[in-house]
């Protein structure tokens, strides 16, 4: 246990050292500052920009910039849709694999396209080398670039500047953020033992004289951008608890500092855009402080084990089903904690078979969605919980809520409230459809409580744009192929289109001179009554749920019935 919390400690250490000097890259590249790379980069981004025929220097307006996410996306949603269709006729296709089915590709298309990358089929037996890289690998990096392009365009409104041009800043998302940074940790991965190959899977010939099929490919590439870009999805359908996608201790810091480094960097960009570093490390510290209360909830449930099969053992161990024992059970837990809050949807172990409070840490990150958050949106979700506290917190002293020296108003409350209404709406009418039909449609393998949560699971982690799951689910079907896709597109878009709205407003509006009876958001009490806030909407929305799910099956392990 102590080692597991000493490998915790350590990311920590790492994160907390890289935050300051990779948010202010990240703030200088999207401030139009000079960076390092600006003498390579410049020429090649200006031939994308004529090629693409985007007016570079000009900022957009809000719909015009709500048009191009939207637009841009659908056009990518197509082409991938139709290279899963002819995916028998294309190239690097050593095993012949064919087109998965309509209701699959479809799936598995607006699943990546919104940066959830939920999987409902086994990737090394359904899709070519082709799908997994040129239709796949490439929407890991624009949607994640999207997510981060539209976080920093609500910020520049927030902070009373122009949203920017989209294409310009998914252009140098990927340019001079994921592509460099995924190109040296990729060769780190390789470094690590993660194999990188064109080859078609190995053949070999067992003890038992079977044959054997050993499922290889471009892995390292692909697990970079995997975790970097928040996206999730696996090479293999094991995702992180392979050992070809993470073989060692080694590869796992890696990839925990790559899924934790751009949410946890984004709030210190935030500081330097709103010229407020004090209150960037409050909300960092806010963050990071439910974070780890979260993962010591998680782990010391893994740790401490089942009662009822510590009770048949006549000894206690720690809940070692579903874990790599490469990992162990706490490292498990830290995982499973930071992939649900940072969006990511990786796994190094199952989450099926986590512990009641497991299952509690997990399922509250996604409903609040700003622990550390999703890639860019993530932390715009942690500005609208700010922009809702100093409402009610103006209300209480009977003054006009203002942010950033700005009111907040009827529009600004409307919009906010759409933001966070909308994920309980894509989670909770579905859930309710699906379990009234529990032996024909639910496909729950675990009865009870715990089939309850795997329900739930798979809506919020298609809402929240995670894409994890508790895998003990039947999600291979028509239904569930079909009726997780509001939840994604629901999830994401709507949110997109509602924070770049508030943004515009926010940026033009006058701003007011600070006054005796201003409230101060860059305190340590404003930012304890966040928290609070935070907890208690999210709490309260899910409660229900909550109880129905991981706490009532918490108690019955304990009650020992």
């Amino acid at each position: 246990m102590a080692q597991g919390f000493l490998q915790i400690g350590l990311t920590l250490c790492i994160l907390i050292a890289i935050t300051p000097f990779f948010g202010k890259y990240i703030a200088r590249v999207f401030l139009g500052e000079r960076t390092l790379f600006d003498s390579v980069l410049n020429p090649i981004e200006r031939i994308i920009y004529i090629l693409g025929g985007v007016r570079w220097k000009q900022d957009m307006t809000c719909w015009q910039y709500i048009r191009a996410v939207l637009g841009s996306n659908f056009l990518m949603g197509v082409v991938v849709y139709l290279i899963f269709k002819y995916q028998g006729y294309l190239p690097l296709n050593p095993m012949n694999f064919q087109a998965p089915s309509w209701d699959l590709a479809l799936h598995t298309t607006i699943s990546f396209l919104t940066n959830t990358d939920q999987q409902h089929y086994i990737p090394e037996t359904t899709l070519s080398y082709f799908s997994q890289t040129a239709a796949l690998g490439f929407l890991m990096f624009t949607s994640a670039a999207t997510g981060l392009a539209v976080g920093i365009a609500f910020i520049r409104g927030l902070t009373g500047r122009p949203l920017g041009n989209f294409y310009v800043d998914i252009t140098r998302a990927i340019t001079r953020i994921l592509l460099p940074i995924s190109f040296v940790g990729a060769i780190a991965l390789i470094i690590s033992g993660i194999p990188q190959t064109l080859l078609a899977p190995e053949i070999v010939t067992t003890l038992e004289g079977s044959t054997q099929y050993i499922a290889r490919g471009p892995v390292a590439s692909f697990e970079m951008i995997k975790l970097l870009g928040e996206n999730g999805g696996g090479f293999f359908a094991a995702n992180s608890a392979h050992p070809f996608e993470n073989p060692n201790g080694a590869s796992n810091l890696i990839e925990m500092i790559a899924m934790l480094s751009i949410p946890a960097a984004l709030i210190y960009t935030y500081g330097l855009f709103a010229k407020n570093i004090k209150q960037a490390w409050l909300l960092w510290w806010m963050v990071c402080v439910i974070f780890l209360i979260l993962v010591g909830i998680t782990a010391i449930g893994e740790y401490q084990g089942n009662p009822l099969v510590n009770a048949t053992l006549g000894f206690e161990q720690p809940n070692l089903e579903g874990k790599e024992i490469r990992f162990g059970s706490i490292m498990t837990a830290f995982w499973a904690v930071a992939t649900t809050a940072t969006m990511t949807g990786a796994v190094n172990g199952m989450h099926d078979s986590l512990m009641s409070t497991g299952g509690f840490s997990t399922l509250l990150n996604m409903f609040l969605q700003i622990i550390w958050g999703g890639q860019g949106t993530g932390t715009a979700y942690l500005f609208i919980y700010l922009i809702i506290t100093v409402f009610l917190t103006g209300l209480m002293v009977g003054r006009t809520p203002e942010f950033l020296r700005r009111k907040i108003e009827k529009r600004e409350i409307v919009l906010a409230s759409v933001v966070l209404l909308i994920h309980p709406i894509a989670v909770l009418i579905p859930s309710a459809i699906t379990l009234y039909f529990p032996q024909t449609l639910a496909g729950i393998t675990n009865p009870g409580f715990h089939g309850i949560s795997q329900v739930v699971y798979e809506y919020t982690s298609a809402s929240a744009n995670n894409g994890s799951g508790f895998e003990g689910l039947a999600d291979g079907t028509l239904w569930w192929n079909l009726s997780t896709i509001p939840s994604l597109l629901l999830g994401r878009y709507v949110p997109i289109i509602a924070m770049l709205l508030l943004a515009d407003s926010m940026a033009h509006k006058q701003t007011v001179p600070e006054s005796p009876g201003t409230l101060r958001t860059d305190t340590l009490l404003f930012t304890s009554v966040t928290a609070g806030v935070i907890l208690i909407l999210g709490v309260l929305t899910f409660f229900p749920v909550l109880a129905l799910g991981p706490i009532a099956e918490g108690f019955k392990i304990a009650g020992g019935s």
